[in-house]
C-alpha cells in the first residue's frame, strides 16, 4: 500500500494570476472534525434541495467523523483530503462494490463524496480530489467507476464530465 502514504500535488494559476497549491493525501483520524463539518454541510445542502429525498440528521458531522473513523480501516474504502497550507479544504470518499444485480452493475467502485470547502470551490480543488479518487480506485482494481450527482448540482457535474463520466442512470423518488 505504498500509493497510500504518496501526496498528489496539483497547482493551478487563478484569474487573479494567484497560484493555488493542493495537496492530495490520504484521510487521517486526525482530518475527521474538519471532515465532518463538511460533510454535514453536504448533507444539508441535499436535505434542502429535496427534504423528502435526503436525510436530515442532527449532529451529522459526528456522524460522518464516526462512520469515516470506521472507513479508514477498510481495504475497500478510499478517501482521501485535499489540504491548502495544512488546512483541510475538501475531501473524497469512495469504495469498491461487489456485482450488483439490482443496479444491473459489475464489480466497480463507487465515488460518494466529493467535496469541496465553498470559498475554495472553481480553483481546482474538486479536480485534484477527482483525478486521485479515480486514479486510486483504478490501482484498488476498479476497472469501472460509478457516481451519483444531484440533479441541480450543475457544477458537480461539468467537473465529474470534464473528469471523464457520463450519464447512466437517473433516480427518481416519490414519497407516497
Amino acid at each position: 500500500m505504498a500509493t497510500l502514504a504518496i501526496a498528489a500535488r496539483w497547482t493551478r494559476p487563478t484569474a487573479a494570476r494567484k497560484r493555488t497549491v493542493v495537496n492530495v493525501r490520504p484521510m487521517r483520524l486526525a482530518d475527521l472534525r474538519a471532515v465532518g463539518k463538511l460533510a454535514g454541510a453536504l448533507v444539508r445542502q441535499h436535505h434542502r434541495t429535496d427534504p423528502g429525498r435526503f436525510m436530515r440528521i442532527p449532529h451529522v458531522e459526528v456522524g460522518y467523523a464516526t462512520y469515516f473513523a470506521t472507513q479508514l480501516k477498510s481495504r475497500k474504502a478510499v478517501l482521501r483530503v485535499a489540504e491548502e497550507r495544512g488546512r483541510v479544504v475538501g475531501y473524497g470518499y469512495g469504495a469498491l462494490g461487489a456485482r450488483d444485480w439490482n443496479m444491473l452493475l459489475d464489480a466497480h467502485g463507487a465515488v460518494h463524496d466529493i467535496v469541496v470547502a465553498p470559498g475554495r470551490r472553481r480553483l481546482g480543488v474538486g479536480r485534484a480530489l477527482m483525478d486521485e479518487m479515480v486514479r486510486a480506485l483504478k490501482d484498488k482494481g476498479a476497472e469501472r467507476i460509478v457516481l451519483s450527482a444531484m440533479i441541480g448540482n450543475r457544477p458537480a457535474q461539468r467537473l465529474f464530465r470534464a473528469v471523464g463520466f457520463r450519464p447512466t442512470m437517473l433516480e427518481m423518488t416519490i414519497n407516497p
